[in-house]
C-alpha cells in the first residue's frame, strides 16, 4: 500500500507540474504576441473603375513559357510598372522531380509578347541558401508589392512528399533584373514543414503581407500567414476548421472584409468559402457553396462591377474544362462568363489520336501567339507519353491565377496540358460585351 500511494502522490505532482507548463508556455505566447489590430488591407488601386468605359472589347492569348522538353506547372503574375508583367511557374522533367527549377518571363507591352524564360531558382540554389538537403521545389508566386518591392514565395520539400514542404523568400529591389538570395520562413516548431504556398498575397496599409497557406500533414487545411514588411512571419491564423480544404484564394472587399476561397481536397465536392471581418485575423465557419471543384486550384479577383470573377475547374470530376464565372459578394448568385477552354469531348473522355492531333493543332495557333508559334510541329511530334498514352490524348487546363494591370486589364496564367503556361488578357468592355 505504500509503494501505491507514493506512486499515486507522485503521478499526482507530475500531473500538476505538466499542467503549470502548459499554462506557463501558453502565458508566455501571450505575452510575447498580446492581443493586437492588425492594419487594414490595402484598397487603394491605380485603375479607376468609376470610369467609363470607351475602349473596344478586347480579349488575347499567348503562351509564357517556350521550353518544350519539360513538364510546366503552377504559374502565377504579377503587373509591372508601365504595362509589362512578369510570370513565373515551375518546370522540369516531372512534378516533384529533382530537376525542377523555378522559371521566369517577362511580358514587353509594346511589343506584345513574352520574352525568353530564365531560371529564378533551383535545388541547390535553395540548399547553398537555407542549408538544409532539399528535394524538389514547386508552387511559386510573384507579387509587386505597393513600395514596388517584387516578392517571390516558393515551396521547398527536405523530408518526404509535399505534405513536408517549407516556404522560400526571395525580394527584388529592382523589378526583377536582381534577386535576394533565398530564405526559409519559420512557419511552425514541428521541424518548420507543411505550409505551402499557392495563392497571390494580400498587402496591407502598414506594408505588411498576408500570405494564403495551406497545410497537407495530419489534416488539410488553410491558414493566413501573417508577415511583416520584410516578409517575417508575425503571426498566423487559421482560415477553416475543418481538414479538407487548401489553396485558399483572397479577395478584399473594404479595409477589413475579405472573402477566400478554397479548393475542396475531396471527391465529388463544392468550392468552400470563408469570410474575414477584421482584416484576416478571423474567419468564419467554412461552407459549400453553388460551383463545383474537383479537387483543383481556382482563382479570384475583385471586378469593376463589384463582383468576383472566379477562374475555376467547376466540374465533379477532372480538369478539362476552365470557366470564367462571376459571383455576387454574398457568392448566392453565379453566372458563366466565358469558358476560355474545354475538351473537344463533352465528357472530357480520351480522344484517339488521329482526332486529337487536328483539334490541339486548332488549339495551339489560336493560343501560342506569333512568337510560339514556330514550336507547334515540334511539340505535336512529341505528345505521346505527355499528353497521350497508348494513343489516347487528353485535355487538361488547371491552376488558374488572375491579376490586374495598372491599366485595369485582367491578366490569367494558367497550364495548359501541363505542356505551356498560356495567358489570357481581357479588358472591362470584353467582360460587358459577354452579357
Amino acid at each position: 500500500m505504500g509503494i501505491r500511494m507514493f506512486v499515486r502522490s507522485w503521478l499526482l505532482r507530475v500531473r500538476w507540474w505538466a499542467a503549470a507548463l502548459v499554462i506557463g508556455v501558453y502565458g508566455l505566447a501571450w505575452w510575447m504576441n498580446p492581443a493586437y489590430e492588425m492594419s487594414g488591407f490595402v484598397t487603394e488601386t491605380k485603375w479607376d473603375d468609376d470610369s467609363d468605359i470607351v475602349a473596344e472589347p478586347e480579349m488575347s492569348r499567348r503562351f509564357v513559357s517556350s521550353d518544350l522538353d519539360d513538364f510546366v506547372h503552377s504559374s502565377s503574375i504579377t503587373a509591372l510598372p508601365g504595362g509589362n508583367l512578369m510570370s513565373v511557374w515551375f518546370a522540369g522533367s516531372r512534378e516533384g522531380a529533382a530537376d525542377v527549377q523555378i522559371r521566369a518571363a517577362r511580358f514587353d507591352a509594346a511589343s506584345g509578347e513574352w520574352g525568353d524564360e530564365e531560371v529564378l531558382a533551383t535545388r541547390e540554389l535553395t540548399r547553398q541558401a537555407v542549408g538544409k538537403p532539399i528535394r524538389k521545389l514547386g508552387n511559386p508566386v510573384i507579387a509587386l508589392a505597393p513600395d514596388d518591392r517584387l516578392w517571390l514565395f516558393y515551396v521547398s520539400v527536405s523530408l518526404g512528399g509535399w505534405a513536408g514542404s517549407a516556404i522560400n523568400v526571395m525580394v527584388s529591389e529592382d523589378l526583377g533584373t536582381t534577386w535576394s538570395v533565398p530564405r526559409q520562413l519559420i512557419t511552425s516548431p514541428f521541424i518548420n514543414i507543411s505550409t505551402l504556398v499557392r495563392s497571390a498575397p494580400v498587402f496591407h496599409q502598414d506594408g505588411s503581407i498576408g500570405l494564403p497557406v495551406y497545410h497537407e500533414f495530419l489534416g488539410k487545411f488553410p491558414e493566413y500567414l501573417y508577415l511583416d514588411s520584410h516578409a517575417r512571419v508575425v503571426d498566423k491564423f487559421r482560415m477553416a476548421d475543418g481538414d479538407t480544404s487548401l489553396q485558399p484564394t483572397v479577395v478584399t472587399l473594404d479595409d477589413r472584409r475579405a472573402i477566400a476561397l478554397l479548393r475542396y481536397a475531396g471527391r465529388e465536392g463544392h468550392v468552400l468559402a470563408t469570410v474575414t471581418a477584421d482584416a484576416g485575423q478571423t474567419w468564419s465557419e467554412e461552407r459549400a457553396i453553388e460551383p463545383w471543384n474537383p479537387n483543383s486550384s481556382l482563382a479570384a479577383i475583385r471586378s469593376h462591377r463589384d463582383t468576383l470573377l472566379v477562374a475555376q475547374n467547376n466540374l465533379a470530376d477532372g480538369r478539362f474544362r476552365l470557366t470564367l464565372d462571376e459571383s455576387t459578394f454574398s457568392l448566392s448568385t453565379w453566372s458563366l462568363v466565358k469558358t476560355l477552354d474545354e475538351s473537344t469531348d463533352a465528357e472530357g473522355d480520351p480522344i484517339p489520336m488521329e482526332k486529337y492531333v487536328p483539334q490541339l493543332r486548332e488549339q495551339f495557333i489560336e493560343a501560342s501567339g506569333p512568337r510560339r508559334q514556330v514550336l507547334l510541329d515540334e511539340y505535336v511530334q512529341g505528345l505521346e507519353g505527355r499528353v497521350c498514352k497508348r494513343g489516347l490524348c487528353d485535355f487538361e487546363y488547371e491552376y488558374p491565377y488572375i491579376v490586374r494591370s495598372d491599366d485595369g486589364r485582367f491578366h490569367m496564367v494558367y497550364s495548359w496540358n501541363n505542356s505551356f503556361i498560356k495567358h489570357v488578357t481581357f479588358n472591362r468592355a470584353w467582360v460587358e460585351e459577354q452579357e
